[in-house]
């Protein structure tokens, strides 16, 4: 034995932690070999059904396959966003196939479940596996086990495998559009804003909508702002539309959110230069910039190694509204007219104003709603008087007076530009709802 003979209790402690370090290093080396992958079979052409639906259950009906992504931001893996059950789903392996040779790898996964899952049974996890050292896969076949077919496994291919230019300054991730959503006129408004602010590209994930939210979103897409990535979670998942658990039998929270906004994030890292979470009723308004190009300029100059930026959210209750711009042409368009409500509720007393936020996706490794969970860079609260979120919604201090809100003009900057492409996009969908 190592530490026969030692009589001393010093020296007693020191054997003790000597050979708990040994196993500990031996234990991490065989969890690391454990994940390292093998080849299973060779000789074999890549088959399997090609997976096409944004969310695909595996035969467990507890793992839901979002989409894999290329990340070789420390070494080289694929993370496949996922929808897992936290406490069921011990165990995952990925199945390669390397092409021309045919050989068939499987790597056994690391399930990273969200901490922000908020009492709900199944959260948005990271299925991490690493890849092949002489294989660059362009597809992945998930299992519980490394032993099975991979004809009878879907696949799915692996997104950002090749690193492209930036085709887009600012994308918007708007997650979990549901509950037959029908506010026409404040998304046909916040999407023009949007675009005033410098906005290329609005990705939505689309649970429901109306039929006239149809046609609006049908305009946005043949115009190529929007990009609709269907999400029918509730055919799967019992959802909530609360964000946190009320043991009420549903699955998981708000839809799916958090999955969501995780997946955008690393569909557009490669395309976009920032990714910008928030709802489509909220606006990151500027207040000493035109817009958010020379913001986030400027932002980025003032803290160097920052990669998330967080703007503080104000309520505008749509309760309250202004005289000013009650266009006669927009009363009969369902929805909330938000250059009639620029009056805002004060802070409330010991409560911390949620936050939304402009990233570098490819600086973010997971997010929440309100902040990131990892990342690579710092994170930064945007001072009110830099830019806040103007949210207009239903009241949350229902009970104030008109006296006590504030007034706050800002969005009626952008008034004369916004009013004429409000304007434009609905001559062109409400004319096509008609027919």
């Amino acid at each position: 034995m190592l530490c026969a003979g030692k009589k001393s209790y010093f020296a007693a402690a020191v054997c003790i932690i000597t050979l708990t370090s040994m196993l500990a290093v031996s234990y991490l080396r065989l969890q690391g070999l454990s994940h390292q992958p093998k080849v299973i079979q060779e000789g074999r052409r890549c088959r399997g059904k090609i997976a096409n639906s944004t969310i695909t259950a595996l035969k467990d009906n507890k793992t839901f396959i979002i989409s894999p992504y290329f990340d070789d931001r420390e070494s080289k893996v694929t993370r496949l966003i996922g929808i897992v059950h936290h406490e069921d789903v011990k165990q995952l392996y990925c199945w390669f196939c390397c092409q021309p040779n045919g050989k068939i790898y499987v790597s056994k996964a690391k399930i990273d479940v969200h901490s922000d899952r908020f009492g709900f049974p199944y959260g948005a996890a990271d299925i991490i596996c690493l890849e092949p050292e002489n294989c660059d896969p362009t597809h992945v076949s998930i299992h519980q086990s490394p032993h099975g077919n991979i004809n009878q496994l879907p696949r799915f291919e692996i997104k950002n495998r090749k690193a492209e230019t930036f085709s887009v300054d600012f994308t918007v991730c708007i997650s979990a559009m549901f509950g037959n959503y029908n506010n026409v006129l404040q998304f046909i408004q916040s999407m023009e804003m949007y675009k005033i602010l410098g906005v290329q590209k609005v990705v939505i994930y689309k649970n429901n909508c109306s039929h006239l939210m149809e046609k609006v979103l049908k305009f946005y897409i043949e115009e190529g702002t929007v990009e609709i990535i269907p999400w029918p979670i509730n055919s799967h998942l019992r959802v909530s539309s609360e964000w946190h658990f009320m043991e009420d039998g549903t699955h998981i929270g708000y839809y799916g959110q958090i999955t969501a906004l995780n997946d955008c994030i690393y569909r557009n890292m490669e395309r976009s230069k920032f990714v910008v979470l928030n709802d489509a009723d909220e606006i990151i308004l500027p207040l000493k910039h035109p817009n958010w190009k020379t913001m986030m300029n400027s932002l980025q100059e003032q803290n160097p190694g920052t990669s998330v930026f967080l703007f503080e959210n104000h309520i505008f209750p749509e309760t309250i509204s202004s005289r000013m711009f009650n266009i006669s042409s927009w009363n009969t368009v369902p929805g909330v007219n938000i250059l009639q409500h620029v009056y805002r509720e004060p802070d409330r007393k010991d409560v911390i104003n949620p936050r939304k936020m402009i990233v570098d996706p490819r600086k973010v490794i997971q997010t929440s709603v309100h902040s990131v969970l990892r990342s690579y860079g710092n994170s930064a609260n945007v001072p009110m008087d830099v830019a806040l979120i103007y949210h207009c919604r239903k009241a949350l201090q229902s009970d104030l007076p008109r006296e006590s809100l504030i007034r706050d003009t800002t969005l009626w900057r952008y008034n004369s530009s916004l009013i004429m492409n409000v304007n434009k996009v609905l001559s062109q969908t409400m004319l096509r709802a008609q027919k």
